[in-house]
């Protein structure tokens, strides 16, 4: 690195002292006029020495004796490659490609991009695919992915949780451009805190991913590209209601400010204040709340120059209450008369990135991004109480560049966070206060070999000093080979470390009447240890033609193996036990996933899941409560021909879940008694949309058509502040099917 640095402070010095070639790029016409092209590419075949045209079209360039091969390219005009012997002056006309024999490809915009080239596994959710749903927030935005899965955490909060790989969302490094977001404080409920009209679209990455991102993803990554203030809608309205009186609105305003700065105002509000018992069990089947979400974002592009630059500014508000339908939190809070709960977030995020591309050397880049969070939190569930309070600071820079020729890239740099914590709790069996400190600083660097035909590497490493996790190293490493014709296989492998947040991340323990019990008290981060996996991977795409039509096949397979987990123990129906495993831990997942153009408007996805998730408890090697075996996942989607700027849409998506095991509940007295595993689940969601104009449309849709219902989601509903209360044995929906409607205009 040392000498890196040396060779990058001296290599101006080397380049000035050099001879150089000047000369003039212009485009060739029949009227022989010299018509000079600016901002056309001159560089060196085979180096990092390059130019680009001024106004007029004249270059300037370093020469070297070495030099032998001069590379001018433009787009609309053919690539020429000119032999140099010596230095001399150098007058070139390019050629318009219009010269050429014309070809026309068209092909429809696949709204979910698997690619061919990359080494990770990683494809591309576009607006296209979100608008398939409603997508109201960004947990609501994988109904229609067979990738990633979704479930409620609990019977009364409405939380959503995902899973990749079979691993709940901890294990997975969730970003908002690239930018680390739903993470400590804001991990139970940060998903449903970045409105779905915000997000331009989403990139899911299977395995460990880069180690650009940080330390702490083991099953994947999720990152969330916002849209653009200079590429949006000046004016954006998006109104949703539906059947259980859910309201929300979604406003996006953008102007521009002047030549390089673009602004964008985006506001959104939902609400939500019916009372519901479907299943007359006396508890809200979904909670009651109002949220407000705003954020202001500012976008600087100088590309004369090459810099780029958001600077974000969030402000949030959430409330919750949920609880029996009789509870009143002005005269029931914290009391038994009858059994509550309210959260209520506040939260601000002050983010900027900064990013920098040579135009004589566009490969090379520099970016920095930087983000600040304060995330506060105040809750109580029947009568336990639970407050945090989460600053965070991220900071992150990259330099990017390559060795020799285009083929050989690397990133380098160095990243800090910064995690402040502070939790308050009034439960019985734990102390009252918990708080700590987290600080880490680590250099990072990834290699890559990219050949483009046949093989794709990507090698990283980096390397973290952590105040309560120690110094440590992460390795990485993806690749991909493609021996024929739209095919790739993929191999990965890499490990991740994390501080487990056992409160902010397992918030349902807290509507229950568990005891709560941290074992092993001699970690550093509340007496326990800090979470270790390798996480390996296989996967092959093949594309193909079926009767005529475009189809792709995947297989995945990916292993997850646990070094050191937090176990959290529901195994004892009066207790939940955390402590750091002792044993084995690991998660299997396999997916097979075929994609098919039945015909030109019609496309059809499918896949099949099987999981295997063991962990070894304190009583024994046990399947984890709650995930499927076996998973079946289809959609469905078709769009007519647009005909005078207009059109309908329509998509379904099916999922039927195999049996998930209960945690035991053979401890309890009969009636509270659960059988050893749950029933099959089989759910269906359909939308219509229908396109007056590119301006205005209108979309009408269903989840759960099918009315299936999950009966009892409480156990001990009835003795809410007994000893065999709990919340956490959902499997499937409770509300029922749900219907609903909305708008979307834009100028």
């Amino acid at each position: 690195m040392k000498n890196l640095l040396y060779i990058l402070l001296i290599l101006p010095t080397v380049v000035f002292s050099q001879e150089k070639i000047t000369g003039m790029i212009m485009e060739a016409n029949p009227e022989n006029k010299h018509i000079g092209l600016a901002g056309a590419n001159v560089y060196w075949l085979n180096t990092e020495v390059g130019a680009v045209t001024d106004i007029d079209g004249n270059f300037t360039i370093p020469y070297k004796t070495e030099y032998k091969k001069l590379v001018v390219s433009y787009v609309g005009f053919k690539t020429d490659t000119l032999t140099i012997n010596e230095p001399k002056t150098v007058h070139h006309w390019l050629q318009p490609t219009d010269n050429l024999d014309e070809v026309t490809v068209t092909s429809r915009k696949q709204a979910t991009a698997k690619s061919y080239l990359k080494a990770t596994n990683t494809f591309t959710v576009s607006s296209d695919e979100l608008l398939k749903a409603a997508c109201c927030n960004l947990s609501e935005s994988f109904e229609t992915n067979p990738s990633i899965d979704v479930n409620f955490a609990d019977a009364v909060t409405g939380t959503r949780q995902i899973k990749m790989l079979g691993l709940t969302s901890p294990y997975i490094l969730i970003a908002t451009e690239n930018i680390p977001t739903v993470r400590g404080a804001s991990q139970a409920f940060g998903l449903s805190f970045i409105p779905g009209t915000w997000v331009e679209s989403i990139q899911i990455t299977k395995g460990a991913g880069s180690v650009v991102n940080g330390f702490e993803s083991i099953a994947g990554q999720i990152n969330a590209e916002l849209v653009k203030p200079s590429t949006d809608d000046k004016l954006f309205v998006n109104l949703y209601g539906a059947s259980s009186e859910r309201l929300e609105l979604n406003t996006h305003f953008n102007t521009q400010v002047s030549d390089k700065w673009h602004t964008g105002l985006y506001v959104h509000g939902n609400t939500h204040n019916q009372k519901h018992d479907v299943n007359d069990d006396g508890f809200l089947d979904m909670p009651l709340y109002n949220q407000i979400n705003v954020m202001n974002r500012w976008q600087y592009t100088d590309t004369e120059k090459g810099f780029v630059s958001f600077i974000n500014l969030k402000f949030l508000n959430d409330e919750k209450q949920t609880g029996q339908l009789d509870f009143d939190p002005d005269t029931d809070k914290l009391t038994t008369n009858t059994w509550g709960s309210e959260i209520d977030t506040r939260r601000y995020e002050i983010s900027a990135k900064f990013g920098y591309v040579n135009p004589q050397v566009p490969w090379q880049s520099i970016g920095v991004q930087t983000a600040f969070s304060g995330h506060k939190q105040e809750s109580y569930f029947g009568l336990n109480q639970y407050e945090i309070e989460h600053n965070s600071l991220y900071a992150n820079a990259v330099y990017n560049s390559i060795i020799s020729d285009s083929r050989h890239k690397i990133k380098t740099g160095i990243s800090y966070t910064y995690d402040h914590y502070d939790e308050m709790l009034d439960v019985p069996n734990l102390d009252s206060d918990y708080e700590r400190t987290e600080r880490s600083v680590g250099a990072f660097f990834e290699y890559n070999y990219d050949n483009l035909d046949k093989l794709n590497l990507t090698a990283g490493v980096r390397i973290d000093n952590h105040n309560l996790l120690g110094t440590f190293v992460t390795p990485r490493f993806h690749a991909r080979y493609t021996p024929w014709e739209k095919s790739a296989f993929r191999a990965s492998f890499g490990r991740g470390k994390r501080s487990a947040n056992i409160f902010a991340e397992n918030q349902n323990m807290f509507s229950t009447s568990r005891a709560i019990n941290i074992l092993n008290n001699n970690g550093s981060i509340y007496g326990l240890d800090p979470e270790i996996a390798w996480n390996y991977g296989l996967s092959y795409l093949q594309g193909f033609n079926l009767f005529g039509r475009k189809a792709d096949i995947t297989f995945d397979y990916y292993r997850t193996d646990f070094e050191n987990q937090v176990v959290v123990d529901f195994e004892n129906p009066q207790e939940v036990n955390f402590y750091n495993l002792d044993g084995k831990s690991y998660a299997n997942s396999f997916q097979v996933e075929m994609n098919y153009n039945v015909f030109e408007q019609l496309d059809l996805r499918t896949a099949y899941k099987l999981y295997d998730v063991k962990t070894d408890y304190n009583i024994g090697k046990l399947e984890k409560p709650l995930v499927p075996k076996h998973r079946i996942f289809a959609n469905v989607g078709y769009e007519t021909h647009v005909k005078n700027n207009s059109q309908w849409k329509f998509d379904v998506t099916f999922n039927w879940l195999g049996s998930q095991r209960f945690s035991s509940t053979e401890n309890n007295p009969v009636e509270y008694q659960l059988e050893e595993r749950t029933p099959t689940v089989t759910t269906l969601n359909a939308q219509v949309t229908k396109v007056f104009s590119p301006k205005f449309e209108v979309y009408l849709g269903g989840e759960n058509i099918t009315n299936l219902r999950q009966p009892n989601p409480i156990i001990g509903a009835n003795d809410p502040f007994g000893s065999n209360f709990d919340t956490t044995f959902v499997y499937g929906p409770i509300f029922g099917s749900l219907y609903y409607a909305g708008l979307r205009f834009r100028i």
